[in-house]
């Protein structure tokens, strides 16, 4: 009879024992992807971008074949745009326009390509990388797409891109020329006149400081 009772007791201990170890270390119930996309769509709205990310990670690595999966990466990519991170939302954007190329989504993904290129533009006296990929990514979503309403949002930034542009190379220019380099800064001024004849506040400057330079140079005008 004791011995019954023991085998009893140490049964229902192995039970209780299994049940806790699986709650400790078994796989915790996963949440369907229907249910994931709404839990990352709340997170998105309510500007919890980091917890959007998680989950919408979990999506995609949990279901990627289902129909909710190009909408997470998509809006994993986003989250980090907002956050301010755009190094990764670039990675993000790419790799979906690599994946997804003929998906509808992609003006919108090419626009905001060139977004996150656009916010990194810095002032005219540095370097101007992010200015010429934001523009080459806003010309190419114009040439491929020229009737999506992102080429149109993408045409006043063109120009202000092309504005940034003009406005480096006249500031190299007189650079040069306060420096005494006409010659460079003859080149850089030809620049401004040749590639931005349309942005007059630094085209009209240019023209007058390339005459200057000529005179330095005993160049005679064309």
């Amino acid at each position: 009879m004791i011995r019954r009772n023991i085998a009893v007791v140490l049964c229902a201990a192995l039970v209780i024992g299994a049940a806790g170890c699986a709650g400790l270390f078994g796989e915790k119930e996963e949440k369907t992807a229907s249910e994931l996309a709404a839990e990352g769509e709340a997170y998105f709205k309510d500007k919890k971008y980091l917890k959007a990310i998680e989950v919408y990670e979990n999506l995609r690595d949990w279901y990627p074949y289902s129909k909710y999966t190009k909408t997470a990466e998509i809006r994993i990519a986003d989250a980090h745009y907002h956050r301010g991170k755009y190094e990764q939302a670039l990675a993000e954007y790419e790799y979906y326009e690599r994946m997804h190329p003929g998906d509808e989504k992609i003006p919108y993904v090419i626009y905001q390509i060139g977004m996150c290129h656009y916010e990194r533009i810095k002032s005219i006296d540095r370097t101007q990388v992010p200015t010429k990929k934001a523009l080459e990514t806003f010309s190419r979503l114009r040439d491929r797409f020229p009737e999506s309403r992102y080429s149109k949002k993408a045409a006043p930034k063109i120009k202000e891109c092309r504005k940034q542009l003009a406005g480096h190379e006249f500031y190299v220019g007189r650079f040069y020329f306060k420096s005494g380099d006409y010659e460079a800064a003859l080149g850089r001024f030809k620049i401004v006149t040749e590639n931005y004849p349309d942005i007059e506040k630094y085209s009209r400057q240019a023209e007058e400081y390339i005459k200057r330079c000529r005179k330095h140079l005993a160049e005679p005008d064309e």
